[in-house]
């Protein structure tokens, strides 16, 4: 059998990791087949030979905690094929476990031991269960983390930094770093001290994958219509028109608000009309009635689903619509068939978005060029989301609303 090989990018991550590392790569980027390889190098395996060198045998048992998207669609078997690897043990050259799981049952390898761990999708940010799961794996296991996205905010390198040994538990981290506000009715951080250490502290374990894309994507906005007469009634008289009751708070204002802008006529045509240039698209959205709404009106499309509802695959015919809400299906799949995304509206977080827009800027995607159309009117929540997301933030209800 061939060696594996892989990309110059590549082998030059796997020489600058360690256990306790974050694999970063932009969405794309060959993050799982790079963490395979360190595994199996890690292990014995060779890489560059003209002919498969095997491991030792047997190799440490090797977890891979993921989404659950990516475990039920076996995306994560076809990345460890190469190296003869298998969740079956009837096809795994080796008498070691291979095991895939979604981040929801990470606490079930809690006292696994001298075993290989790879966390897909880091999901190791606050203090709930999965953060104690990992916390509690990492002391006896070798692992590694892959995010595109590594950290927001220091607050987010906390588990990982304490999982290096970098600092005995959040409170430490807490005492020497973090300054809360004295004018704040809930904990909320002033400033962060001692910077330069956290900086030093990151450098050494983020794996930055020096990836440069083949492929060259074009953002478009499209601005459509609203009516702004009814926008202003709910705005000064804060009154739900679609349940005719008062409004409570600030975020059944957005929702109101939210639901006028994307329900529009206008933004439907906006829609067709990019449909018309490009027949097969992969659509995102956020609410179950702009779901409705998108059924109803590309009937003369194939339409499949993805979300909290309907798990489909990407349609094959020549005309489709794939209809993705944003939370259920950002992350963890890919596809190479289409060179368009439309986002229908827009979401709140720059991550999701990012995230979002990933899923067919692929190594393996057979297009050049690849097409982004955001619909969006100049409405005021709108805008502001846009302007949030323009600055790499997420929008919040409450701050935009003065309730």
């Amino acid at each position: 059998m061939a060696g594996v090989t892989l990309r110059d990018y590549q082998l030059d991550a796997i020489k600058r990791m360690k256990t306790g590392c974050i694999l970063c790569g932009g969405v794309g980027s060959g993050k799982s087949l790079t963490s395979i390889a360190y595994y199996y190098v890690r292990n014995g395996g060779i890489i560059g030979t003209d002919i498969y060198e095997p491991m030792d045998d047997p190799p440490k048992d090797l977890y891979i905690i993921t989404t659950a998207r990516k475990r039920d669609t076996c995306e994560w078997d076809g990345e460890l094929a190469p190296f003869l690897l298998s969740t079956h043990d009837d096809v795994n050259l080796y008498s070691n476990k291979v095991i895939v799981d979604s981040w929801n049952n990470v606490k079930k390898y809690s006292d696994v031991k001298n075993a290989f761990f790879i966390f897909d999708e880091q999901r190791v940010v606050g203090s709930g269960t999965w953060v104690k799961a990992f916390l509690k794996i990492a002391k006896s296991n070798e692992w590694i983390l892959l995010s595109a996205t590594p950290g927001d905010t220091w607050q987010d390198y906390i588990p990982v930094f304490v999982a290096n040994g970098f600092y005995k538990n959040r409170s430490e981290f807490t005492r020497e770093h973090i300054v809360y506000s004295r004018f704040s009715k809930f904990p909320k951080i002033d400033r962060y001290l001692n910077t330069e250490r956290l900086i030093r502290l990151r450098n050494k374990i983020l794996v930055n994958m020096d990836f440069k894309r083949e492929t060259v994507s074009h953002h478009e906005d499209i601005y459509v219509g609203y009516d702004s007469i009814i926008y202003k009634e709910v705005t000064k008289n804060r009154w739900d028109p679609y349940k005719n009751e008062p409004l409570q708070n600030a975020a059944g204002l957005c929702y109101v608000w939210r639901k006028l802008v994307n329900m529009d006529e206008s933004r439907q045509v906006a829609l067709l009309e990019v449909m018309e240039k490009h027949p097969k698209a992969i659509i995102f959205y956020n609410f179950d009635y702009e779901l409705e709404l998108l059924k109803n009106i590309l009937t003369e499309y194939e339409v499949a689903e993805w979300n909290g509802h309907k798990h489909q695959p990407v349609p094959t015919s020549d005309k489709w619509a794939y209809l993705v809400q944003y939370n259920a299906g950002a992350e963890g799949w890919n596809c190479i068939t289409t060179d368009t995304i439309i986002f229908f509206s827009q979401n709140y977080s720059y991550k999701i978005m990012a995230q979002s827009a990933g899923r067919i800027d692929r190594m393996n995607t057979p297009f050049k060029d690849l097409y982004y159309y955001h619909l969006k009117s100049r409405s005021g929540i709108d805008t502001a989301i846009a302007r949030a997301l323009k600055e790499k933030k997420t929008f919040n209800e409450r701050r935009y609303v003065k309730w």
